[in-house]
């Protein structure tokens, strides 16, 4: 009977808790706390983003070998459980558990050319497990050291991003530069160090790669553009620094940075980040193997901030300039959850450019910008408020005959900020074949979806 009333009464510890935050609004929070003041506290989060999607595909493409010009699909973009906590006043830990892109074809490239079948049951992984400890703690300011499996790097807030908070329906996955060639869907092993000192945010990484071949994919073979190297593996070393002109922001969750704070706080940031990695690409030039440095960088300001403190109104905005140096040549096609698994026209010199793909990172600059503006609050009213949005991805890449354009136009649904919204977006991307020069990509039109996402974020 005592263990049966014990259980009970932790299990109704992890109820709904009213939180406060430090503009002083309220918020539901699934934890337990460890002292009477709730300082030492451990948190369980749930984010699931819901996709119903409409698709023209790119010339040529096939879905389980049938030609398909358009598609419909439904998946599972995001599917993700945290668990973390401040154990003491120095020691912290951040677990988080999920699965990304889950649809009916998301298993499909585990086939192997004997059609042995793939299993759909084994896409959720663990994402993140590190351990962090407080060195100094004065007021807002604080020094901390930490490393595991962990997002924390240097390029950008858009490379590290807090999915559940993101002002568009998705993120500029661009930005996440290496993303499943040697990292585990943007995570790596790595040691690092983040700190607020009085307006400046700062993250220092050193971080080991992994390689190329355990990504679950047939490693390209070398050609005359560069590709992620199988030899000469060297560690990376990341560092972003952030100055606060208003308030400074969210640094509860390591690495991850909030997309908007809907109003609730005045930010201002510029930015300055650095991914670089030696050795971290090859190719080949006649009989000779050449390998290239991987350097990465980024200038970037973000603002966020409320209009009309009374009615709840507020702006969000970021532009960026990136310069994306992974070695001569590079270029790689992506699509987020794509719907499509072949194509009857590829393009030489790439792969994967069926379905909803893109030249999506490549060697030269990228700007990107975002903008978007929340409606006061109670607009519709019990049924929350708007917020449109608009966002333009502009790439000049050394194997693209002209610059590349990617845009995107939607809208939110506040039901109640990001724990309940639904997002309207269409993207317009362009489509390539291959150019009379030699090694370049021309375009050939433009393809656009349309997707309706579902997100509950707790």
């Amino acid at each position: 009977m005592k263990k049966v009333l014990s259980l009970i009464l932790l299990s109704s510890s992890f109820a709904w808790a009213q939180v406060k935050d430090s503009n002083n609004s309220v918020r539901p929070d699934i934890r337990y706390n460890l002292n009477e003041s709730g300082s030492h506290y451990v948190k369980a989060t749930f984010t699931n983003q819901v996709w119903v999607r409409l698709n023209e595909n790119n010339p040529g493409t096939t879905v389980l070998g049938d030609p398909k010009t358009n598609t419909f699909d439904i998946g599972l973009r995001r599917t993700r459980m945290q668990l973390f906590g401040q154990i003491t006043d120095r020691i912290f830990f951040y677990t988080q558990f999920g699965m990304n892109n889950f649809n009916k074809v998301s298993a499909f490239p585990a086939y192997n050319t004997a059609g042995t079948p793939s299993n759909r049951k084994v896409a959720a992984f663990f994402h993140d497990a590190l351990g962090e400890y407080e060195v100094q703690r004065k007021g807002a300011n604080f020094i901390r050291f930490g490393g595991g499996l962990t997002i924390m790097n240097g390029l950008s807030r858009f490379s590290q991003p807090g999915i559940g908070s993101i002002m568009t329906m998705d993120v500029p996955v661009f930005a996440q530069a290496t993303v499943d060639q040697t990292d585990q869907f943007s995570r790596k092993l790595a040691v690092y160090s983040r700190g607020q000192v009085g307006k400046f945010n700062y993250r220092v990484v050193v971080a080991d790669p992994f390689p190329l071949e355990t990504n679950g994919a047939v490693p390209p073979a070398i050609s005359q553009n560069a590709g992620f190297s199988q030899r000469k593996n060297h560690k990376q070393f990341d560092a972003l620094l952030v100055y606060n002109i208003f308030d400074t922001e969210d640094n509860t969750t390591p690495g991850y940075m909030t997309g908007t704070y809907l109003g609730k706080r005045r930010v201002f940031n510029i930015e300055a980040g650095i991914i670089s990695q030696k050795n971290a690409t090859w190719r080949r030039e006649m009989t000779d193997t050449l390998y290239s440095n991987m350097n990465l960088w980024s200038l970037a300001a973000y603002l966020d901030m409320p209009l009309n403190a009374q009615t709840g109104s507020a702006v969000s905005a970021y532009l960026g300039y990136f310069g994306t140096d992974y070695g001569k040549g590079y270029l790689r096609y992506n699509g987020s959850m794509n719907p499509a698994t072949g194509t009857t026209l590829p393009i030489a010199g790439v792969g994967g450019t069926h379905g909803n793909t893109y030249p999506m990172f490549g060697t030269g600059s990228v700007v990107y910008s975002q903008a978007g503006y929340k409606f006061k609050d109670g607009l519709l009213g019990n049924q929350g408020t708007l917020m449109p949005y608009a966002s333009l991805q502009y790439a000049n890449y050394e194997r693209l005959r002209d610059g590349m354009s990617v845009y995107n136009v939607g809208i939110n649904w506040l039901i109640k900020g990001h724990t309940g919204k639904m997002s309207l977006n269409y993207e317009n991307r362009p489509v390539y074949r291959n150019s009379s020069n030699a090694n370049e990509l021309e375009a050939n039109g433009r393809r656009g979806s349309w997707t309706l996402q579902y997100q509950i974020s707790i």
